[in-house]
């Protein structure tokens, strides 16, 4: 995957070899406050490779210990700047430093399926209209 990095941006990096994501870094700090979002310019660009999307996932540190999130899709044909937008789902403000991680990118594979519009789904696959919680806890 070829990436292209605008001034004082910070490459997509694995902790670890065997890590599923890349870890996406803020390019400047800023505070989120409780039950607020911040929009992040990480100045990343990226050449998918064909055939493949990126997921933005959430840190589960920041998750877990801070409640925050984020995701988007980032589309193969997209080489535009990656911008995470995070959420502070908590209840105090939070501050992300410049060079903190803020998401993480993961490369998925991706089918391009024809869409067909017909009259009814068969219900052949057990599931039928269950769903939402239907199969209990």
């Amino acid at each position: 995957m070829r990436v292209f990095l605008d001034e004082g941006a910070y490459p997509p990096e694995r902790a670890h070899e065997t890590d599923a994501g890349l870890d996406i870094r803020a390019r400047h700090g800023q505070i989120i406050c409780s039950k607020a979002s911040a929009v992040f310019h990480t100045g990343v660009h990226i050449d998918l490779p064909e055939g493949t999307a990126g997921l933005l996932v959430s840190k589960s540190g920041l998750y877990t210990k801070h409640d925050l999130i984020s995701t988007g899709l980032i589309d193969e044909g997209y080489t535009g700047e990656i911008i995470v937008k995070v959420t502070n789902l908590g209840d105090f403000d939070y501050m992300i430093g410049k060079g903190d991680k803020i998401s993480q990118l993961v490369i998925i594979p991706v089918r391009y399926e024809s869409v067909e519009i017909v009259s009814e789904i068969w219900k052949s696959k057990g599931r039928g209209t269950g769903g939402f919680g239907s199969t209990g806890r």
